[in-house]
């Protein structure tokens, strides 16, 4: 696991600057603070920070071939590498190491681009090829691992893991991304391919890119997507059982390391199955390791706890207090660009924890996307079923008329606030679930931004995303439609982002065997019924584990991270949000409405309304700016 970091003269014929690489490259320490390395020749220069974990004494980047005309720098694990050394050494191709790094360079001399479908793992790659005058980029089919790249005005084509090494460079524009900021307040974070600025992208998972010198900049290409293609008729058992063999390979493969492995077990269901299938493959205990809170009301620890002892794990727990908000410009400072889940306060905790004990851990991400887990897509699916029985012409005038016209109720339980239900129920169910999983609805955005700002939009708006992605989706069900949707946007823009940066900054490798590629295919392959039956999310997974997990972990009501932000806002935040909200940082850009956000703030401190989602999203934005304004 590692920080990589790339410069390539796309005129040809400059020198590239080593001290303006190795600057690139340090800003990326955290990422790999066992060795660091830079390599550079005419036109073209890698930076790359190294995390030891495969072939320690012999696994050092940037790597080349024989005669140094293709050289590499990557992030990640290719799963198997042994069995494609053995391949390629059978077509002829020498080794002089045993890392899987060697192992692309190989690949791409062998299959070029296509190099990628032989991979199985998680990977970003930048690779030169000076006989082709190309640099390759390629990022894993899921976006476990992040990638992100620019042309520069003066024709300056970079690439890096984060996107603090970009900023590093000079040339790089650093204006504000408007469409980017309408995202951001709709989703909490800004999705693919999009950064916060202007001058910058993201490679999106499963994409390639081949930048050729002397060419304008290239567009990515899409070399894989979540199939979505039912299998051929197969019963609940035969289901239940594939599914957990295919679990414990996914599992079983992404064991080797030579440094010490273990696993994040927090207490759920896909956690405690990783934790199972571990358990099953591993001659000695698991380590596992899991944090608890002081607030019973977000304390998980006991389930993880009965877990551990089922499976006799060396488990480690440290309490952590609920009130963890000095974390805040911490955060704001790793992700680079704004991002607004609050989950990464505790999943920054338990990063920092299982470094103790371990370099390596798997973790249960994924599980909710693959497997329909999440609450929100059984109430998309119930409101799909109304939709399917009333036609759109009566439906939009009917229910957007009543969405209007009924209270906002965030204080009553979620039978009474029909608001929001009625306004999904107008929609169709694209923007019904963007509606749905917006932090701040359409209604809200337009409220909050400037009339300035809302004409900079040009009438974009952040459901085109979704929209983008539902034109492009392999299928017409509509559940497997809003996970599609969901592994196109939140898996990789929120929660693989939130586990990367949360993980690199402690310098620990995170595994994901629910997001291995084949694994991902098969899935997306059962029923939708498997999935989601009646109110049960997850229902064929949980069918499967039942003889490895007991039916409290398997059937309780899902808790997952939390923090009492409602709670902070009006107690020991109380003026952070008001200095930040209502301060000069924020009126200044001239992006915000300050009525509206003078409105939020009265109305959340006097506990009229609960706005404390929105107030975090714009508190994190601002918490962006003032670290951009200091870099």
């Amino acid at each position: 696991m590692c920080g990589i970091t790339g410069i390539m003269d796309a005129r040809g014929g400059r020198a590239v600057d080593e001290a303006l690489l190795r600057r690139m490259n340090d800003t990326q320490h955290h990422r790999g603070p066992d060795e660091g390395d830079t390599y550079i020749e005419p036109g073209i220069g890698f930076g790359h920070r190294r995390l030891s974990v495969i072939d320690i004494a012999m696994g050092q980047q940037p790597l080349g071939n024989e005669d140094g005309s293709v050289m590499v720098c990557y992030n990640g694990e290719i799963y198997n590498y042994r069995e494609l050394t053995a391949e390629l050494k059978e077509l002829g191709h020498t080794f002089k190491t045993k890392s899987d790094t060697e192992v692309i360079v190989h690949a791409w001399e062998q299959w070029g681009e296509d190099c990628v479908h032989h991979f199985r793992g998680m990977f970003a790659i930048g690779l030169w090829d000076r006989n082709k005058q190309v640099m390759f980029l390629a990022r894993d089919r899921m976006g476990v691992k992040p990638l992100y790249y620019a042309m520069t005005p003066d024709g300056w084509f970079a690439f890096s893991s984060e996107l603090k090494a970009l900023r590093m460079h000079p040339s790089l524009p650093r204006e504000i991304d408007p469409r980017a900021v309408e995202d951001y307040f709709a989703y909490g974070y800004v999705p693919e391919p999009k950064t916060i600025y202007k001058g910058a992208l993201k490679l999106s998972p499963g994409f390639r890119l081949t930048q050729k010198v002397g060419a304008p900049l290239a567009q990515p290409e899409q070399f894989w997507d979540v199939p979505f293609k039912l299998h051929q008729k197969m019963t609940e058992s035969d289901a239940q059982g594939e599914l957990v063999e295919r679990l414990r390979e996914a599992v079983k493969i992404r064991l080797v390391a030579e440094v010490p492995l273990g696993a994040f077990l927090s207490g759920g269901v896909d956690s405690s199955a990783v934790v199972a299938m571990m358990a099953g493959e591993s001659d000695g205990p698991v380590h596992t390791c899991s944090i608890a809170f002081k607030d019973k009301a977000f304390d998980e620890s006991e389930y993880a706890q009965k877990v551990a002892q089922q499976y006799k794990t060396d488990h480690f727990v440290e309490t952590v207090d609920t009130d963890d908000y000095g974390l805040l410009d911490t955060l704001a400072g790793l992700y680079d660009e704004p991002y607004a889940d609050s989950s990464a306060i505790p999943t920054y905790r338990v990063c920092e924890l299982a470094r103790k004990r371990v370099t390596v851990a798997l973790s249960g991400d994924g599980g909710d996307e693959n497997l329909a887990g999440y609450r929100r897509y059984r109430y998309a699916m119930a409101e799909e079923s109304v939709r399917g029985r009333i036609p759109l012409g009566l439906r939009k005038p009917v229910f957007g008329t009543l969405g209007r016209l009924y209270p906002k109720a965030d204080w009553a339980p979620r039978v009474f606030r029909a608001k929001t239900t009625f306004e999904a129920l107008s929609r169709d169910l694209v923007e019904g679930y963007f509606h749905g999983v917006s932090i701040m609805t359409d209604a809200m955005r337009a409220q909050l931004f400037s009339d300035k700002f809302r004409q900079q939009l040009q009438g974009y708006r952040a459901i085109d995303v979704m929209r983008g992605h539902a034109a492009n989706a392999p299928t017409d069900d509509p559940l497997s439609m809003i996970q599609y949707l969901d592994m196109k946007t939140y898996l990789p823009g929120d929660i693989l982002t939130k586990v990367d940066r949360a993980s690199m900054a402690h310098a620990l490798e995170v595994r994901v065997p629910l997001l291995d590629h084949k694994l991902v295919e098969w899935i997306s392959g059962l029923p939708p019924e498997m999935k989601l039956r009646g109110s049960e999310g997850k229902y064929i997974f949980k069918k499967s584990m039942e003889k490895y997990l007991p039916e409290d972990i398997l059937y309780r009501k899902k808790q997952g991270f939390a923090v009492p932000l409602a709670a902070w806002f009006r107690g020991p935040l109380r003026e952070r949000v008001q200095q930040a909200l209502l301060g000069p940082n924020l009126a200044a850009t001239g992006i915000f409405n300050q009525d509206f956000l003078r409105h939020m703030v009265e109305q959340h401190l006097s506990g009229r309304r609960d706005y404390s989602a929105p107030i975090w999203t714009v508190l994190m934005f601002e918490a962006f700016l003032r670290k951009e304004m200091a870099a």
